[in-house]
């Protein structure tokens, strides 16, 4: 299949991108930065999803929504108007098999920067109208939302061992994600994944649960 994947310079895009490779996939890639991928089946475009030229593309099976930004002046023309600009460019069409949308814990928690939270609370919703769209074509659209996850993006916390040890206080199981396994849960969701549509996963290890019972 002719998967299309934003954000694959590093991190959880990158992982994505490893993941469907491995499996065989034709990988499109979209990123402002270039990327280290090195595959006979992968092919990276350099621009910005909000404002930057689009390129031509063989009809797209599955969308990964992956690109973002965090508290940057730019979180809701990147992270929402962006991803809406990509889909609606290569997803609504008749071809589509599933389009997948990363989102964050925090748009369900909204414990993150305000204009970060509200991209991925938009996000959300407009995954929603796109499972509504894409349905006649007996497709599916769905999001992830993780929680924390390993990446050089969250090295200050990391790296920190009093931030960490805060961060793992308020998580039920005291981890993070990998990239690899947000890799796997969207392979999952996009490939094997028939019958859920419209809804969000949140991956948080059990950060939004967290509750301390006091009598």
């Amino acid at each position: 299949m002719n998967i299309l994947i934003t954000g694959t310079s590093q991190g959880i895009g990158k992982a994505i991108a490893i993941k469907f490779l491995d499996q065989g996939h034709q990988v499109f890639g979209l990123d402002r930065l270039s990327s280290t991928i090195e595959h006979s089946y992968y092919t990276h475009y350099l621009t910005d999803i909000f404002k930057g030229d689009l390129p031509k593309l063989p009809p797209i099976d599955i969308l990964i929504n992956n690109a973002g930004v965090q508290n940057s002046g730019e979180d809701i023309d990147i992270n929402l108007k962006g991803t809406m600009r990509i889909t609606e460019n290569y997803g609504i069409q008749k071809n589509i098999h599933s389009i997948l949308f990363i989102a964050s814990a925090s748009a369900l928690t909204g414990a993150e920067f305000p204009e970060y939270v509200a991209s991925k609370g938009g996000m959300v919703s407009y995954m929603k109208s796109t499972a509504l769209r894409i349905a006649k074509f007996h497709a599916t659209a769905n999001s992830l939302s993780p929680g924390g996850v390993l990446t050089d993006l969250n090295r200050h916390i990391i790296d920190d061992p009093q931030l960490w040890q805060a961060v793992m206080n308020e998580t039920l199981l005291p981890k993070w994600a990998s990239v690899e396994e947000i890799a796997d849960w969207a392979y999952f969701v996009t490939v094997i994944n028939q019958s859920m549509t419209a809804q969000d996963i949140l991956i948080d290890n059990g950060e939004a649960a967290k509750s301390n019972f006091i009598w």
